[in-house]
C-alpha cells in the first residue's frame, strides 16, 4: 500500500525510497515487531479468558511439561499472523501476485491450526481433528497454490532446480502441482512438530525466513540471478517483503514466548509458518534448498516417522520419544539446552543452504 507513495516522489524526493525492496523490508520488520509487542498483551489476556485451562498437555509427554506449562494459554499464532498481515499489507506491492498466493496459504494454513487449537482448548484433549481431514484440507489449499503459481510463472513455474548443478533442471510438467503441494504441506507439517518447547520453532521460522529474503531478492532480480545460475523468477523479489515481516512478528512473538512461555503458537502458528516457507520456497524454485535451511524441521518430521514406522513393523522404539527434542530431554538435557543448540544447528543450516547458491 505505501508504495504509492512514491508515485509521489517527483513533489517530494524521499518518497522515491518506497520504491526500494531493502527499505520496505526493513519497514515491515520493524511494523510487525512493534504491532506485536504493543498488541501482545491484550491478546494474550483475551485468549487467558477466552480459554480458561489453556492448551491440554500431552500425558505421554514429558512428566516436567505437567507442571510447568500447564494452564499456558494457546493461539498465540494470532499475534504472529496479524503482524505480519498488517506489516505485509502495508510494505508489499499488492499487486504482486506472488504475494497474495503466498499471504493466502499462510492464512488459510492457519486457519486450519486455528480450528485444530480450538477443538483442542473445548474439548481439553490434545488430540484435535480428524488427521486425515486436516491433511486433505492443506493439500487442497497447497494444491490450488501451486496450480496459480503456475498460471502466474508460465514454464519456468515447472522446473525443478537441483542445487550446485549449474544450468541443470528438471522439466516437471503438471507434476509440479502435485510436487509443489508435497513441498509446502510438509514444511507446514513439520514446523507444527517442531513446536513442542518455548521458543523452540519461532526462532528457526525467523532464521529460514531470512534465508529466504535474501534469496527471493536475489531470484527477483536479473542481474544477480544470472550470476549465481539461480532461475529468475520476475516479481517473486517483493517476497522478500513477507519474510522480513515474518521476522519482525517473530521477535515480537519471542517476547512473550521466552522460557517460561506467557503463550504458545499452537497450531495457529506453526502450521502458518511452514505453509508460509514452503510456499516461499516453491514460488522461487529453492525446494531442494528448503531441505538444507529448514533441516531442523526435516529432523523433527522424520523422527516422528521413523518412530511410527518402527514400532509398527517391530514393536520397537529408535528414540525414546519423539519428536527428537524430547528425546533429548528424556536424555537429560534442560529444554534452554535442547532450545538453544537447536537455535545454533538452524543457524548453520541456513548458513549452508545460502552458500548452494554459488556453489553451481
Amino acid at each position: 500500500m505505501l508504495t504509492l507513495l512514491a508515485d509521489l516522489s517527483h513533489w517530494f524526493g524521499p518518497l522515491n525510497l518506497f520504491r526500494y525492496i531493502t527499505f520496505r523490508a526493513a519497514g515491515a520488520a520493524a511494523t510487525a515487531l512493534l504491532f506485536v509487542f504493543f498488541f501482545g498483551p491484550s491478546i494474550i489476556d483475551a485468549l487467558r479468558i477466552k480459554q480458561g485451562k489453556g492448551q491440554p498437555i500431552r500425558e505421554d509427554g514429558p512428566a516436567s511439561h505437567l507442571l510447568t506449562k500447564k494452564g499456558t494459554p494457546t493461539m498465540g499464532g494470532l499475534m504472529i499472523l496479524s503482524g505480519l498481515l498488517v506489516a505485509t499489507l502495508l510494505w508489499a506491492n499488492l499487486k504482486n501476485p506472488y504475494v497474495w498466493i503466498v499471504i493466502l496459504v499462510t492464512a488459510l494454513f492457519g486457519s486450519i491450526g486455528f480450528y485444530d487449537d480450538y477443538l483442542k482448548v473445548t474439548k481439553q484433549s490434545h488430540a484435535g481433528f480428524s488427521g486425515r481431514a486436516r491433511l486433505l484440507l492443506e493439500f487442497l489449499v497447497a494444491g490450488l497454490a501451486c496450480y496459480a503459481l503456475t498460471r502466474i510463472g508460465g514454464e519456468n513455474m515447472s522446473k525443478l532446480a537441483v542445487p550446485m548443478m549449474k544450468g541443470f533442471v528438471l522439466s516437471l510438467g503438471w507434476f509440479f502441482v502435485v510436487f509443489g503441494s508435497f513441498v509446502i504441506v510438509a514444511a507446514g507439517n513439520c514446523v507444527n512438530l517442531t513446536d513442542g518447547l518455548d521458543g523452540l520453532a519461532i526462532v528457526p521460522s525467523m532464521i529460514a525466513a531470512a534465508a529466504f529474503a535474501i534469496i527471493a531478492y536475489l531470484a527477483g532480480n536479473s542481474i544477480f540471478s544470472d550470476y549465481l545460475g539461480i532461475n529468475h523468477i520476475v516479481g517473486t523479489g517483493e517476497l522478500t517483503i513477507v519474510c522480513s515481516a515474518v521476522i519482525g512478528a517473530g521477535l515480537g512473538f519471542l517476547w512473550f514466548n521466552a522460557p517460561p512461555a506467557q503463550i504458545f503458537m499452537g497450531d495457529t502458528g506453526s502450521l502458518a509458518l511452514g505453509g508460509l516457507l514452503g510456499a516461499i520456497a516453491v514460488a522461487i524454485k529453492q525446494e531442494f534448498v528448503l531441505v538444507i535451511i529448514g533441516g531442523l524441521f526435516v529432523l523433527e518430521g522424520a523422527s516422528v516417522i521413523v518412530q511410527v514406522a518402527s514400532f509398527k513393523l517391530t514393536g520397537k522404539r529408535v528414540f525414546r520419544m519423539a519428536p527428537i527434542h524430547h528425546h533429548f530431554e528424556q536424555m537429560g538435557w534442560t529444554e534452554p539446552q535442547i532450545v538453544i543448540r537447536f537455535w545454533i544447528i538452524s543457524f548453520v543450516l541456513a548458513l549452508l543452504g545460502l552458500s548452494t547458491l554459488k556453489l553451481r
